[in-house]
This record gives structure tokens, C-alpha cells and sequence, in this order.
């Protein structure tokens, strides 16, 4: 079918202005915030911007009816290139879904469009009592399309869960156009095959979510923030591990290593302790101030006896929010130590998170590299961000190794080859080891009775 007739068609569908053709607009949904090389041939022929389920439903009719390749987007956000288009097509955008439909109160629920960005739904419900608690790194521009497509995580996964935990009920465009509604606001629902959760993280290749539905929670009516330093990652691994053995369940237990913390206390410009080469960063929240206080005092045991060097609680909203700037600066800081930092996401039970940042010290030095790492001590899901240059091909096949005995180190240790970034093109490779020949033959399937012709994101996962 000529360019001009899929132009004039696609027009019709959502209107002249929501198709953009022009090089710079191509060029601008070519790429993701993953680490991937820009290539040219990445480039999608079209970028489409739909309004309504009915108009996605009308694109993705007609890019079935002639194999037309559709690459979902939402904030570009994603690790692992998801939405990057790699066979052209149309980059089907969903940035214009920006409305909170329905705040349910009395049944604790929210419905949202997908480019509803994650903090304004947080804050919305909090605005109400009420709270949404996955807060992927991202959350300031990530949206909640984009947080399913994934099953994203965050820093309160520990204590709250991902966002899988929270959907309820989808609306899904599928290959064909076809529209399809998942589950609802009934608590308990076991009626066919759990389709709801078949689409939370399947990554744009069965379906486009136009429309969600999430439960909700109470609002913590208070909340503790705590820094503590170690002489060792194993000293701060050991009090987390303690902490939640002796039922003390903080919303958040991040943990950083040496390399992290100092690139970090540079950029803030923040003292450390003499000897510290560790930080565990603690949230805790309750129903009131004493709460918080008698679980910090049950913390600050549990650091003592594993070792602590300092112990330090927040005293106000600016103090909170000053040690979590700590946190929420990692990537940028570790980032400005070399031209590349490739932030890789596995996952690994949380007892063998000491083994895990162990050998990750020792592919470090095997391959004469540094890789920082810091992550969600509280779930098992390290960020490995390995410093490189690679515009040194010597040093590049370096990176590549060093990856590659990272990944296989997660699956030996019981892990799994991402804890919320998802497959997407960069972890394609490994997925046959991850899942087994009847894993992979059995996604597979699912895949083309949804998509027979492949047409939905194709090149993602497989």
C-alpha cells in the first residue's frame, strides 16, 4: 500500500495533526532511556497519536489488515529499548491519555488512562487518603502504561508490593482491534484464565492497555526516614536481612555500596563517616509518630549488633527529604564517573543478596572494570551499573563478558534476569536460559494466537 493512502488513512483515524511523518519527529521516538546505540534504521515510518480506545482500535485494525509493525510508547522511560521500533511501522504514542477517570472511594480504586504520569496519580490519591505506593526511579515523568507494560517496581516493593500487585482490571487493544476488558472491581475473581495479569508486564507485544484500573490503599498517616552507615556491604546486607527475619517490615530498605556513596557525597557534597563504605537507607511509616519511633529503636538494635557506624533519623521533612536525595541521585552521580555506565536490573532471593554483590566485586576485577552497586536490599533486586568507555572496542568486550557473567551469576543464585526493567531487546539473548526450552515454547504461543502476524512490537523479548 503506497505511503501516501497509509498517511491519508491513518489521518482520518485520529487527525492530521496526531500523525507525524518529518525526519526530526521520527528521529524523536527512535529511542528509549536505554543504553542502546541511536541506529538509524530505528526510526519509525510514522509516529500515530490516538485519543480514544476506538481509535486505537480503528489503527490497529488497519496496520493488521496490511502488517504494518506498531510499536506502543509512553514516556520512553524503559531500560531495556521497548519502545524502540526496530522493524519501522508506526510508533503508536499514547501520550494524549492523561486522565484520572475515576477516584472510587468507597471501593478503594482508581481508574487511569496509561499516560497518566506515575507521582500525579500518587499525589492525586493522596490528595483523597489514599495511596498508590509503586514508585519506580522514574516516577516524575514514567507513566502508568508504560509501569504495566513492565510490572514496574520501585523502592517500596519491600513492604508494598509492584504494580502487578495493584491492577485490577485492564482495557487492552489487541492485534487485530479487538477490544478487550479484564477483570474489575470484585475483590475475588477467578472466572477463566487470569488475563489480567497475562498483559501486567507483558511489554506491548500482546496488547495495547488503553485504559486501567488499580486498587488503592489507606495513606500512611506518618512516615520515618533513617540513614545508617557500614564498614561493608555484608555488615548492611546482614541488617536488613536481620531486620526482616525479626518481623520489622520497612516500606523501603535501599542499600548502596562504597563507590555509590562517595560518587553521591561528591555531587551533594556530603560528609561521611570515617571508614564507611556502605549505606542502608530505611523508610518507615505508621499510623503515628510513636510508631515510627519504637520501630526506629527496634533498627538501631538490629544496626548495632550487626555494626553500625552511624545511625541517623530525619527530624523533619527537609532532613527526609535531604537523605533522600541521596537515593534519588545515585544513578546521576554513579553516571558522571565514566563516558558509559550500563545500569543493568536482576534479581536474586533476598537471602543471597550478600553473594550476589560478592561476585559482583569479583567480575569487576576479573574484568579490571568498576561496577558500583546499590539497589532494593529489602526484595533482592540489585542495579550493577558497570563504568565504561565504549568507544574502546577492548574495553567494550570487556563489558560484554562481565554482563554476560552478571546474568548467569543472578540464575545460579535461584535469580532471575531482571526485577523490574523487563527483557525488552537487551536481555533477548539470555531469556532461553532464564525460562527453558518449555518456557520459552510456551510464551511463544501465547504470543501468536494473540498476534499471529507479529505485528506488535516485534523484536522485544524474542
Amino acid at each position: 500500500m503506497p505511503v501516501t493512502e497509509i498517511l491519508d488513512e491513518l489521518r482520518q483515524i485520529v487527525g492530521a495533526e496526531h500523525v507525524l511523518d518529518s525526519e526530526v519527529d521520527r528521529f524523536g521516538y527512535s529511542y528509549d532511556s536505554s543504553f542502546l546505540p541511536l541506529v538509524p534504521a530505528h526510526k519509525p515510518d510514522l509516529v500515530v497519536r490516538p485519543r480514544t480506545t476506538e481509535e486505537v482500535s480503528k489503527v490497529m485494525a488497519f496496520a493488521n489488515l496490511h502488517g504494518i509493525p506498531v510499536t506502543p510508547r509512553g514516556a520512553a522511560s524503559g531500560r531495556t529499548g521497548g519502545s524502540v521500533p526496530l522493524n519501522g511501522g508506526i510508533s503508536l504514542s499514547l501520550d494524549r491519555f492523561t486522565e484520572i477517570l475515576e477516584v472510587d472511594e468507597s471501593n478503594m480504586m482508581v481508574t487511569v488512562e496509561p499516560g497518566v504520569r506515575t507521582m500525579d496519580l500518587h499525589d492525586a490519591c493522596a490528595a483523597r487518603g489514599l495511596f498508590y505506593p509503586p514508585d519506580p526511579g522514574s516516577w516524575k515523568y514514567c507513566t502508568i502504561g508504560g509501569n504495566v507494560a513492565e510490572n514496574a517496581g520501585g523502592m517500596r516493593a519491600v513492604k508494598y508490593g509492584v504494580t502487578r500487585d495493584y491492577v485490577m482490571g485492564l482495557k487492552v487493544v489487541l492485534a487485530d482491534g479487538s477490544i478487550l476488558e479484564t477483570g474489575g472491581k470484585a475483590i475475588k475473581n477467578v472466572t477463566g484464565y487470569d488475563l489480567t495479569s497475562l498483559f501486567t508486564g507483558s511489554e506491548g507485544t500482546l496488547g495495547v492497555i488503553t485504559q486501567v484500573l488499580l486498587r488503592l490503599i489507606p495513606l500512611p498517616k506518618a512516615r520515618g526516614v533513617i540513614r545508617i552507615m557500614f564498614a561493608s556491604m555484608e555488615d548492611g546486607c546482614a541488617t536488613v536481612q536481620r531486620m526482616l527475619q525479626e518481623d520489622i517490615v520497612p516500606s523501603v530498605a535501599e542499600i548502596m555500596d562504597e563507590v555509590s556513596l562517595q560518587a553521591v557525597a561528591k555531587q551533594s557534597k556530603m560528609e561521611l563517616p570515617p571508614n564507611a563504605k556502605a549505606c542502608v537507607l530505611i523508610e518507615v511509616d505508621g499510623e503515628d509518630a510513636s510508631s515510627l519511633e519504637s520501630q526506629s529503636r527496634r533498627i538501631e538494635a538490629v544496626a548495632d549488633a550487626c555494626g553500625s557506624l552511624d545511625f541517623r533519623v530525619a527530624q523533619s521533612k527537609a532532613e527526609a527529604d535531604e537523605l533522600w536525595a541521596v537515593r534519588r541521585g545515585m544513578s546521576s552521580a554513579v553516571a558522571s564517573l565514566a563516558p558509559n555506565r550500563l545500569g543493568e536490573d536482576i534479581s536474586v532471593p533476598r537471602g543471597a543478596f550478600p553473594e550476589m554483590v560478592r561476585r559482583v566485586r569479583h567480575i569487576a576485577e576479573k574484568y579490571r572494570l568498576s561496577i558500583p552497586v546499590f539497589g532494593h536490599a529489602g526484595d533482592g533486586n540489585l542495579h550493577p551499573s558497570v563504568l565504561c568507555d565504549m568507544n574502546n572496542p577492548e574495553e567494550a568486550e570487556r563489558v560484554h563478558h562481565a554482563v554476560d557473567e552478571i546474568f548467569a551469576a543472578a540464575l545460579e543464585l535461584g535469580g532471575t534476569l531482571t526485577g523490574e526493567h523487563g527483557i525488552g531487546i537487551t536481555k533477548r539473548p539470555y531469556l532461553a536460559k532464564a525460562l527453558g526450552e518449555s518456557g520459552v515454547r510456551t510464551l511463544k504461543a501465547i504470543k501468536m494466537s494473540l498476534d499471529p502476524k507479529g505485528i506488535l512490537n516485534p523484536g522485544k523479548i524474542w
